[in-house]
């Protein structure tokens, strides 16, 4: 077990330092950022100048070099149009971000579970096509369709929530059920396939046999051992949610991390687009390694070995 975490966490560290030196290559060798900076009635000399003063005369390299060295230490830079550390920005940022990625799992596990259950009760019944009908219907549904049209019931028609904003609970009740329905379909699907494949089992039968009451074989012997691949699953779903945020929050315009790379990336800000890239990346490897190493608890030839 000691050899496989080892290995997982060497493994987590090489993709870290290949992202953000992707991203950083991309972002740079996209277009002339001295350029960005300077603005479109700026002259060569003011452009040369700009790019100088900020060192992206050096080589690719050097300046890749320079960057890491910095974020390691949590110094990304400051921000070009906040005028801001980008440390900073992010850090006052992330909670929104981190807040809304708790609310949309939540919301997930809470309405897939149930319906994959009822689902693998009663197969090919009604409930068990409706959860079909939402699981297919999350997965074609663009998110952002999903949230122009709950905008315009809920805000406009109705009005009983807000559009946007972060400032009370009722502004993240609309982008929690659309980052949290993007995660329902697997979590769905595989409390599904999971409890159809232990209802069948032998320690099931026999807990039926023995007078265990339908409750009690559901959720004590059935649900207990289905649910151990739903949550290896919602740790990954996690880190998709957090890092996809920045489509929610443009939408709904709340101030997390996501909408500030929107911000970001329509202002040319390369250190804190490069700092969120990094970031929003990080969730998704942190929360695969701790499913891997749940799954690889779980297993008993792991543990053993």
């Amino acid at each position: 077990m000691l050899v496989y975490t080892l290995k997982r966490l060497g493994l987590a560290l090489l993709v870290t330092l290949a992202v953000s030196m992707l991203s950083f290559a991309l972002l740079y060798l996209s277009g002339d950022p001295a350029a960005a900076i300077a603005g479109e009635t700026a002259n060569a000399e003011d452009i040369e100048a700009v790019r100088v003063y900020y060192g992206f005369d050096r080589p690719w390299v050097v300046q890749y070099g320079e960057w890491m060295f910095n974020a390691i230490r949590g110094d990304f830079g400051e921000s070009y149009y906040f005028k801001l550390p980008v440390s900073q920005l992010v850090a006052e940022r992330l909670s929104v971000t981190m807040l809304l990625g708790v609310c949309g799992i939540s919301f997930a596990l809470l309405t897939a579970v149930p319906l994959g259950v009822a689902a693998a009760v009663r197969p090919n019944s009604l409930i068990d096509r409706i959860a079909l009908f939402l699981s297919v219907m999350g997965q074609a549904m663009p998110s952002f369709w999903f949230g122009l049209v709950l905008i315009v019931l809920f805000s406009i028609k109705l009005r009983i929530l807000p559009p946007s904003g972060s400032d009370s609970w009722q502004n993240f009740v609309m982008p929690t059920i659309v980052l949290g329905y993007y995660a329902m379909p697997a979590i769905m699907r595989l409390t599904r396939a999971g409890m159809l494949d232990v209802l069948g089992a032998d320690y099931v039968r026999t807990a039926r046999a023995k007078g265990a009451g339908e409750f009690r074989v559901m959720f004590k012997h059935a649900l207990r051992n289905a649910i151990i691949p739903v949550v290896s699953l919602a740790a990954v779903q996690m880190g998709f949610m957090l890092g996809g945020s920045i489509v929610v929050e443009s939408i709904f315009a709340l101030h997390g991390a996501g909408y500030l790379a929107w911000e970001s990336i329509g202002r040319n800000d390369l250190p804190t687009v490069q700092a969120l890239i990094l970031v929003f990346s990080m969730f998704y490897i942190v929360f695969t390694f701790l499913s891997d190493l749940l799954n690889a608890w779980l297993d008993p030839r792991m543990r053993v070995g």
